[in-house]
């Protein structure tokens, strides 16, 4: 009997997790700016996030292509309103290809983010500095406007 209390207050709480981590869920959307794709969040608690972003420059002077992902904390105490104004910041990394070569960089990614109470929407602008560690170091500057439908 206990191991059958015990295994019934386990599924309680696996389940109650779960409900915590699918409050917002997964969201796909659209980003503007350099660069300019798709954009994707996966929410792993009520303050942080994975952040994965499939773009395409626009402002370099040859064609490429972007992919990064960063782990970002979301600070809803900075902005005091009746809407839900979180401040996020983060880390992550950055893969970046050009007809010519290939870079691998580090990111750091601060932004403003807008959360839709009654609609699964969200809506973001973000700016993040990129270090460009391979194959030469550089430093890159990626900004963005966004937005995201979540599927719940």
């Amino acid at each position: 009997m206990k191991q059958f209390f015990s295994f019934i207050v386990l599924l309680i709480l696996i389940s109650t997790f779960s409900l915590k981590a699918q409050e917002h869920g997964f969201g796909l959307g659209i980003m503007i700016g350099e660069p300019t794709g798709f954009s994707a969040k996966y929410w792993l608690d009520d303050s942080n996030a994975l952040d994965f972003g499939l773009a395409y420059s626009l402002f370099h002077s040859k064609s490429s292509i972007s992919i990064h992902c960063d782990y970002v904390l979301h600070n809803y105490n900075l902005i005091k309103s009746d809407y839900k104004f979180p401040v996020y910041y983060g880390v992550g990394g950055r893969i970046h290809s050009n007809s010519d070569k290939t870079y691998l960089g580090a990111r750091g990614v601060v932004g403003l983010l807008y959360i839709d109470n009654k609609y699964p929407i969200d809506a973001f602008i973000e700016i993040a500095p990129v270090f460009n560690l391979l194959p030469e170091t550089s430093l890159n500057l990626d900004f963005a406007l966004g937005a995201r439908y979540y599927f719940r």
